[in-house]
């Protein structure tokens, strides 16, 4: 289904297998994130269109042909006419995301509403990312992952949170909607920033995107994106690493690439500290790196909000594509990005973190001794501007 979608032409009907409970993974991993992925308007449309299929059939009294005009309205840029007392800002769910864009829509919805009520809505652990904000308030929503009955079960939830008089809703393209489908509040005051689309062809970053859309929507012009964590970070003499990919290896380079990096960035004379992820086999692979090393490394095992304390604080942030880059650059911290595994280049652009000391490596092919001489070079350029500054 999607190769058909990809070469232009989308089938017309949702297969009732995929829409079975086991089949979640497909559904979403696949078919869902592949066409968010592309960052192509086209495949906006074949998403509604086939989407709408399958939330009318997990939701009684919903039909798709409805759902699809919905979205055609709601999707449109239409600045915003009420003066609300409350903002809610949905939650894209990925912390990175969150980061890059959402936080956006936050700095935004404060500076053109002074003396409404911000109200970000979404999961406790990215909340946490902005726990520290006194013009944020907190509506606690935990996006189920799984089958697509459990994925739109939080409807209610969200219906009931988001009910109040003279509110506005912005949806940062959230999963807790699946991308705008799901109908959550008045249709008059949700406002739904389609980043899969806004932006047609150009080359801007997804922050970038949103400051764009938030300078239409709310006449808040130059929203950027920022954090605002629980504890004021202390400055450490750490180099804040991460190996984390998510689910998805293709952003992983092959071996020997990660015990290779690990020993050019002891080299520079700076203290490691590393994120082991959730656990498991990324906790082991992030071992395994660090003994092939041979090279002494703290290890931190916590939440990412304390994570994102250390690299606040560091002196420099090294990953993969990740929250933790979309976290340096918010936090003005020196980063050098190692992205790979981007199935077009436009996600590329859509997704580097946008900030004065970036260093984002774009990996084409997995060349791991080509990529390492780049990741050196960017070693040298920052090394050689905190000597100037």
């Amino acid at each position: 289904m999607l190769e058909q979608c990809l070469a232009g032409s989308p089938p017309k009907t949702m297969p009732r297998a995929l829409l079975q409970e086991p089949n979640g993974h497909g559904l979403f991993g696949i078919l869902a994130e592949g066409l968010a992925d592309r960052f192509e308007p086209k495949l906006c449309d074949a998403y509604a269109r086939l989407f709408s299929q399958a939330v009318a059939h997990a939701l009684e009294a919903a039909e798709p042909a409805g759902l699809v005009a919905r979205y055609e309205r709601v999707r449109r840029v239409r600045p915003i006419a009420l003066k609300p007392r409350r903002v809610f800002v949905l939650s894209r769910v990925t912390l990175g995301a969150d980061v890059a864009v959402t936080s956006v829509l936050l700095a935004a919805a404060k500076r053109r509403f002074p003396h409404a009520e911000v109200v970000f809505v979404g999961p406790a652990k990215n909340h946490e990312l902005f726990i520290a904000d006194p013009h944020i308030h907190h509506a606690p929503i935990e996006y189920r992952r799984g089958s697509l009955a459990q994925r739109l079960a939080i409807r209610n939830e969200l219906q009931d949170a988001l009910t109040a008089a003279d509110a506005v809703v912005l949806d940062s393209d959230s999963r807790l909607t699946q991308l705008g489908l799901l109908p959550v509040s008045a249709e008059e005051h949700y406002h739904l920033f389609e980043s899969r689309s806004y932006g047609g062809e150009s080359t801007y970053s997804l922050p970038e995107l949103a400051a764009l859309w938030a300078a239409e929507t709310l006449g808040a012009e130059g929203a950027k994106p920022y954090i605002s964590l629980g504890r004021a970070p202390k400055p450490q003499p750490y180099i804040a690493v991460s190996l984390g990919v998510g689910d998805n290896p293709a952003k992983r380079l092959p071996d020997p690439f990660e015990p290779e990096l690990l020993k050019l960035l002891a080299a520079q004379g700076t203290p490691l500290c590393i994120d082991k992820g959730a656990g498991g086999e990324e906790a082991r692979r992030v071992e395994r790196a660090v003994e092939l090393a041979g090279r002494q490394a703290t290890f931190w095992e916590g939440s990412f909000a304390g994570f994102a304390n250390i690299i606040a604080s560091s002196r420099l942030y090294v990953g993969y594509d990740s929250a933790g880059q979309h976290v340096a650059a918010a936090a003005g911290v020196p980063l050098i990005s190692i992205f790979a595994g981007f199935p077009v280049p436009r996600m590329f652009e859509r997704w580097k973190p946008i900030a004065p000391q970036a260093k984002v490596i774009r990996v084409d092919k997995p060349e791991v001794e080509a990529t390492l001489a780049r990741v050196a070079d960017a070693l040298a350029d920052l090394s050689t501007h905190a000597k100037r500054a």
